[in-house]
């Protein structure tokens, strides 16, 4: 389909209803076909910037290993500060004295 070349072409505005030149009217970003007095660039609101994606994955990600919780450390301000690595079943008792608790 072929145009006109617009030389002594004029438009009607969309908005105004006023006639320019066709060579001098801007179409906005809504479709409008407008004078360049009414012209209005899109407000950048309009279309926000998408926002960032999180990430999902980790990268070199590795199975965890299992843990047993058999063997663990003990240390102490005695000696070398290790009592030992495997905890065995032993007893402990102690005394401090006596309470008495009266109600009146």
């Amino acid at each position: 389909m072929a145009f006109a070349s617009g030389k002594h072409a004029y438009g009607i505005c969309d908005i105004t209803g006023f006639r320019y030149k066709l060579k001098d009217m801007k179409k906005t970003w809504d479709g409008l076909l407008v004078g360049p007095d009414q012209f209005d660039p899109k407000h950048p609101q309009i279309m926000p910037r998408p926002a960032p994606l999180d990430p999902q994955a980790i990268r070199n990600a590795r199975p965890e290993k299992p843990t047993d919780n058999n063997f663990f450390v003990v240390y102490s301000n005695v000696g070398d500060g290790k009592l030992g690595s495997q905890l065995t079943t032993f007893n402990i008792s102690a005394n401090i004295g006596s309470v008495t608790v009266t109600t009146t």
